[in-house]
């Protein structure tokens, strides 16, 4: 089995928190539960700290604050409503596919983890979930879409044996 998640860390609390782990779980489960192969793809996580993300999310969004995670989908990809998302076939010779990049904050995920009553590395796979979803098109700008990716979390993360999160 290929890696799936090429993790960056920056922020040395993330090495206690085994998030290589929990991402290949987290992002692979996302995947799976799509009946897209994980091992035809690609993405990289930056493992940063609140600092960081901080800034990410001024440069990207124009807000200059931490938060939790944010994703940067290589390409746009179209994406028809309750619909698996429609993706490049690399072939089974061709590299993987990248499809883009998340970064995670330590100290959101664990503030937000220690305030909602959840278990660490639930939360973390949570995220890691959302943000892979987000690289596939899913967005939750508005309430169909929100429920659409709220459903679609909640069943990936049972698979993984993740209490529903909302």
């Amino acid at each position: 089995m290929t890696d799936l998640v090429d993790v960056i860390c920056e922020a040395p609390e993330w090495e206690a928190a085994d998030l290589e782990t929990l991402a290949e779980q987290a992002c692979r489960a996302a995947l799976t539960w799509l009946a897209l192969d994980p091992s035809r793809f690609e993405i990289s996580l930056l493992a940063c700290d609140d600092a960081r993300i901080a800034n990410l999310n001024a440069d990207f969004r124009g807000k200059p604050q931490p938060t939790n995670v944010l994703s940067w989908p290589a390409d746009e990809i179209d994406l028809p409503l309750g619909a698996p998302p429609e993706m490049p076939d690399p072939g089974p010779d061709g590299p993987p596919y990248e499809l883009g990049d998340i970064a995670i904050a330590y100290q959101t995920c664990q503030r937000e983890a220690k305030d909602q009553d959840k278990p660490f590395a639930d939360h973390v796979r949570h995220l890691l979930v959302h943000g892979t979803l987000h690289l596939l098109g899913f967005d939750h700008i508005n309430d169909a879409d929100a429920a659409v990716m709220e459903g679609i979390e909640t069943r990936v993360l049972a698979t993984l044996g993740v209490p529903d999160p909302y």
